[in-house]
């Protein structure tokens, strides 16, 4: 690659993260490093509410891993700490992001491909975008984390038959399966991201990121000790400045002026 792999723009609170690695957006060795470091960047940086991940050009969000650096990594011993370990790393870093992100994604979602995407908080796929787990015609399976995160997402019976048979399936198999959460008409699928991550920018910014964290208790702890501690996070977003501020506006019948703190 001669562009940087990974680019960043933020406006208004929402930080854009692109991978350019055109046309396919293959994932490389260099592309999870610059990912990685973007991403705890971002985390860091108050002015950034929201983040939106996407794929440069029109034909992929990412269609998985540069499989020409695969003789570099194979070898029993040798692929974890070389490839899977510090992708995911990286791929943790999106699911674990502390504040709300959204995938935009166009064209494929192959392999880590979409293994990235469902570590998105939100996923918004283009009419026409083919979504794949296709490792095992490789002789391997998912190994970003697609084992677990897309289980969560489609259930047992669904995730084993897309990674048994490695076959595509389109956004609307995707939607009425709860992989994906909106589809939109082709070359929509930024712009809605962004008028959602716009939106989610504007909401009390604490408050969102508290409600993200529980919902995420749900899959770290039994029942009883996840809403146990939704009460911790309840008690920490009622202590706020826009708390306060959403209750007088109540009262005073007019929108709220959250100061996103």
């Amino acid at each position: 690659m001669s562009a940087a792999p990974i680019l960043c723009e933020i406006s208004n609170g929402v930080a854009t993260v692109t991978l350019n690695n055109p046309p396919l957006n293959l994932v490389t060795l260099e592309l999870t490093r610059q990912l990685l470091e973007t991403l705890d960047r971002l985390a860091a940086d108050p002015n950034v509410r929201v983040m939106v991940l996407t794929g440069a050009g029109d034909r992929a969000f990412c269609a998985g891993s540069d499989i020409s650096e695969f003789p570099s990594v194979m070898g029993k011993g040798v692929v974890v700490p070389k490839k899977l370990g510090p992708e995911n790393d990286a791929y943790s870093r999106v699911d674990d992001f502390p504040k709300p992100t959204i995938a935009a994604v166009r064209g494929l979602a192959f392999g880590g491909g979409l293994e990235l995407a469902v570590c998105c908080d939100l996923i918004v796929v283009e009419e026409g975008t083919r979504l794949c787990l296709p490792e095992i015609k490789l002789g391997v399976f998912p190994g970003s984390g697609g084992t677990v995160r897309v289980t969560r997402r489609v259930g047992e019976g669904r995730a084993k038959e897309m990674m048994f048979f490695g076959d595509p399936i389109s956004a609307e198999t995707a939607l009425s399966w709860g992989l994906i959460n909106r589809v939109t008409p082709k070359g929509d699928a930024l712009r809605v991201a962004q008028e959602m991550a716009a939106t989610l920018a504007e909401r009390p910014n604490r408050a969102v990121q508290l409600c993200k964290a529980a919902v995420d208790l749900s899959f770290d702890m039994t029942e009883d000790e996840a809403v146990k501690q939704t009460l911790v996070l309840s008690d920490e977003a009622f202590s706020t400045e826009d708390c306060g501020e959403g209750v007088r506006a109540f009262f005073a019948k007019e929108p709220p002026r959250f100061k996103h703190r």
